[in-house]
């Protein structure tokens, strides 16, 4: 079950890629777009949580999975700009991404153990 997690989250970067170059050039994102990103990334969190609860979840699983609530919550504050139909700000597009691409290193991690 790792593995499918770290295949969906490796999909949603793909479309999270594409929202910040939006983002980054000062247009709205793509809702279809930002729609999967979002599916994707919680079907991933899902996965993650399976996991955990299987039990014996090696430390590094846990933090891979904190980091990565920690960017959903990012995402969803992303979402309410999106919402209004505002552009979000290029700073808190980055820190998301950041932090979203330092948790998946993180679980990546643990298959290539």
């Amino acid at each position: 079950m790792l593995l499918y997690a770290i295949l969906v989250f490796a999909v949603a970067a793909i479309g999270g890629l594409v929202l910040a170059s939006s983002v980054l050039r000062g247009k709205l994102a793509p809702w279809a777009i930002s729609a999967l990103h979002a599916l994707l990334g919680a079907s991933g969190l899902v996965l993650l949580i399976l996991v955990v609860l299987q039990g014996a979840a090696p430390g590094r699983l846990t933090a891979a999975l904190a980091l990565l609530v920690l960017a959903a919550l990012g995402g969803f504050f992303l979402a309410s700009f999106h919402l209004r139909k505002q552009v979000a700000p290029k700073v808190v597009v980055l820190v998301h991404a950041g932090v979203a691409v330092v948790g998946f290193l993180t679980l990546l991690s643990l298959l290539l153990a």
